[in-house]
């Protein structure tokens, strides 16, 4: 059986450009609590949500406009029991367009229903995407570090 990572998608009425830079720009629409930087291929950056979330990315594919792909280096979520579950997992946005919209799938590969921060992870990556990102899309203001 195939493993299930987990998978969105959200449309938008924004160009690809937009969705690119908007994802790019991670204090907007995921956390502000951000070290490094989210811009360009081989950048680093560490998001922290108080104790309960600390991981840090590295860009290892940036295709402008069309994807973007992170890997976790390492990660410390302290509400499962193994707090590193995230590290070497890898987050991909890609982003096409479509009928004068933008769709953009975002994935969290090695995020699957087998790991216990599947569906606490799920639920908040539901609350990024579909809400922060896509109001920050349509809207022109996210809801970073949103619960």
């Amino acid at each position: 059986m195939k493993k299930q990572d987990y998978t969105t998608s959200i449309m938008v009425d924004a160009t690809a450009h937009e969705a690119f830079k908007s994802i790019n720009s991670v204090t907007k629409w995921w956390t502000e609590n951000l070290e490094g930087s989210s811009q360009k291929l081989n950048d680093e950056f560490t998001v922290r949500f108080g104790d309960v979330h600390v991981s840090k990315q590295k860009l290892v594919e940036v295709i402008p406009d069309k994807k973007i792909v992170w890997l976790v280096t390492d990660s410390r979520l302290n509400f499962v029991e193994d707090e590193h579950e995230w590290t070497k997992t890898k987050i991909s946005f890609e982003i096409e367009e479509k009928g004068g919209k933008t769709q953009i799938h975002f994935t969290h590969l090695g995020l699957v229903p087998e790991v216990e921060c599947y569906d606490g992870c799920r639920k908040g990556w539901n609350q990024y995407i579909k809400g922060s990102l896509f109001k920050l899309l349509t809207e022109g203001k996210g809801k970073p570090g949103l619960k």
